[in-house]
């Protein structure tokens, strides 16, 4: 930790409207533009590259919305969070929202290392039979293993989702449209993805509208 850190604050944001078509880097790029433009005296990394000294706890897939999402920056100088808030929000992007800002210790873990879950709610736009979907669902967390494969480019590599699954459920079958309450692991190296707990459901994700609703850190 650098010496000249006097203060780590930490942004609870939602992400939406044409904001969810904001991939993770560009997410960043206009935090550090806001930040810069309310004149939030941050704090910057050494070299030729300078860049502010911000983290994000976990990347939002593109399409999806939050009003959940958590960002910390290191400052030079200290400032009153809701001073800091009040000053971000008038140079802030149309569709992010800083709903909180809080100050934590600056020997506080990586935001990154400390993500335990995710919490979505997911919008089907399409009529389902939900006597069909809760057996499905039943199906789904009964199941020992699923199997899915995940590609990345040419790369496809095979992973058990069950293990990321924490719960899901409908949130009440008589009500149009039908919601899927879903709540899934997110650390290092092992995050759910809604979208592929709705294929494995037999359901397109495209046809959903896809929300998170917390990010739960460790204790």
């Amino acid at each position: 930790m650098q010496a000249n850190y006097k203060q780590r604050l930490r942004l609870t944001f939602s992400k939406t409207g044409a904001t969810r078509y904001i991939g993770h880097l560009d997410l960043a790029r206009a935090l550090e533009r806001a930040l810069n433009r309310a004149r939030i005296p941050m704090a910057y990394s050494q070299g030729f590259n300078r860049r502010p000294r911000m983290q994000l706890a976990a990347a939002l897939p593109l399409g999806f919305t939050s009003e959940c999402e958590l960002a910390d920056i290191w400052l030079v100088e200290t400032l009153e969070p809701a001073q800091a808030r009040r000053q971000l929000m008038a140079k802030m992007a149309p569709g992010l929202i800083v709903h909180q800002i809080e100050e934590i210790p600056l020997s506080a873990p990586n935001l990154q290392t400390i993500t335990a879950a995710s919490t979505y709610m997911v919008t089907l736009l399409d009529p389902v039979d939900t006597a069909v979907l809760q057996q499905r669902l039943n199906d789904l967390l009964a199941a020992e293993t699923v199997i899915r494969v995940r590609a990345r480019g040419k790369k496809r590599k095979e992973y058990d989702l069950r293990p990321l699954i924490l719960d899901l459920s409908l949130v009440d079958p008589a009500a149009a449209p039908v919601q899927i309450a879903m709540r899934l692991a997110l650390s290092q190296g092992a995050a759910g993805r809604p979208d592929e707990a709705l294929l494995a459901l037999e359901l397109d994700p495209l046809a959903a509208r896809i929300h998170r609703t917390a990010i739960i850190l460790h204790a």
